[in-house]
């Protein structure tokens, strides 16, 4: 599967709309996170490992929104309550390369503009709109948040397959955790009021 056939993924599309977040505020965030120079040479490492788990990492994330009912509403039809597949189907690809994408971010405008468009997709701006479906119309902000402890802790295993020391599994996975929390964080910024954020 190339990215150009992962349906609604648009990072690096020049048509999206600025982050009203400048680069200096990134910065400022990635210091707050202790997100430095190692962590990103660490994610890089972390590639690596997991670019060929990317499946079995999916299956473990979708089985526990699968296994979670008020997480998957967020992905069912707002009045048959039944499961979306073909919405499933596509983030799910979109969720693969964002675990590629996380190990190899370029913290560029554009990945920037990307991640407002991700919290967009969560947010009652812009839930549903990618994929056209009718699912539940908005994420509140505390699931968004909450999913990073999942998303982090589930991958230490899968860092730690390929015989890398127990050092350098901990290492990849502190950036991969911080990492995430970074996107986290930055996908929230549509649900704050102007100047709150």
């Amino acid at each position: 599967m190339t990215i150009k056939s992962i349906p609604g993924y648009r990072l690096g599309d020049t048509t999206l709309p600025k982050s009203p977040l400048t680069m200096d505020d990134l910065a400022v965030l990635k210091a707050s996170l202790l997100f430095g120079e190692n962590d990103v040479m660490a994610l890089r490492r972390a590639h690596d490992v997991v670019k060929d788990q990317v499946e079995a990492i999916l299956d473990v994330w979708y089985g526990f929104v699968g296994s979670t009912p008020h997480l998957l509403a967020y992905f069912s039809d707002a009045k048959t309550t039944q499961p979306i597949g073909a919405y499933l189907d596509a983030v799910r690809k979109r969720f693969g390369q964002w675990i590629l994408d996380t190990c190899r971010a370029d913290y560029d405008v554009a990945w920037l503009a990307y991640q407002d468009e991700v919290g967009r997709r969560h947010h009652r701006s812009g839930k549903n709109k990618t994929d056209g479906v009718s699912a539940a119309p908005h994420i509140p902000m505390r699931h968004v948040l909450a999913l990073v402890l999942p998303i982090s802790v589930t991958m230490k295993p899968f860092l730690a397959k390929k015989g890398h020391s127990a050092a350098e599994v901990e290492e990849m996975h502190a950036a991969w955790t911080k990492a995430t929390l970074l996107q986290a964080i930055l996908w929230c910024r549509p649900y704050a009021k102007d100047g709150d954020f």
